[in-house]
């Protein structure tokens, strides 16, 4: 139960953190009910910075989600020009967090970081396809270990500001590390190669790190199932 309950806290977490019990102990001097309201936003600040631990599926070929959220209608779409992966459409994975997932992103398979490009945007609601053309945006572009080029795009959302991202050009990326996360509420797009089909489907709860979202699996090859690691 202590492990479920008392889960890490990402080191971002703690100004806003330490901001909201500042300011419920402001309201409880000036009343306890806004006292007590203050505490319940202290509260649910510290549980949006959660960071739980994963076991990750390990295996080739397979994508796991960069984020936790509901999948919403997989499309084919351009990925985001500033990536230089070409016009071509491809399949979209999209992730909506709400303001009570785990904001943590993490990879969706082994491989190198070779490219990022950061776009100023608007604000509006992440749920909404045209998110992924309006909204601010950090872009990440990969390479697989099986030489799948993989773009996963972090979007602002209504109530999302800041949109974090620790990678760096010509990183090796392990399935499942942490890379970013975005404040408060918000989406991750994935964009798929060719050969790749995706494992979900709208509506689905999917967990980062967890949920395998899409394979890439040759005809007639045959993949193994997948291990898993606690990351």
């Amino acid at each position: 139960m202590f492990d479920t309950i008392l889960v890490p806290i990402r080191r971002e977490g703690w100004p806003f953190i330490a901001g909201f019990v500042a300011l419920a102990v402001v309201l409880a001097y000036v009343t306890p009910a806004l006292g007590w309201l203050g505490g319940l936003l202290a509260a649910w600040c510290v549980y949006f910075f959660r960071d739980p631990p994963r076991v990750v599926p390990t295996g080739p070929g397979i994508l796991v989600s960069p984020a936790d959220g509901r999948i919403l209608p997989i499309v084919q779409a351009a990925p985001p020009p500033e990536l230089d992966m070409g016009e071509a459409p491809r399949q979209r994975i999209s992730i909506f967090m709400n303001v009570f997932d785990v904001h943590v992103n993490r990879m969706p398979a082994d491989g190198e970081v070779t490219g990022l490009a950061y776009r100023p945007g608007r604000f509006v609601n992440a749920s909404l396809d045209k998110a992924s053309e309006d909204n601010e945006r950090q872009s990440v572009r990969m390479t697989t270990l099986d030489g799948k080029d993989v773009a996963i795009v972090q979007i602002a959302g209504l109530v999302a500001r800041r949109i974090v991202c620790y990678l760096t050009p010509g990183q090796a990326v392990s399935v499942g590390e942490r890379f970013g996360m975005i404040r408060f509420g918000s989406r991750v797009d994935i964009f798929l190669d060719d050969g790749m089909t995706p494992t979900v489907v709208a509506g689905q709860r999917a967990i980062a790190g967890e949920t395998i979202i899409a394979r890439n699996q040759a005809p007639g090859e045959n993949i193994a199932p997948p291990v898993g690691v606690v990351r």
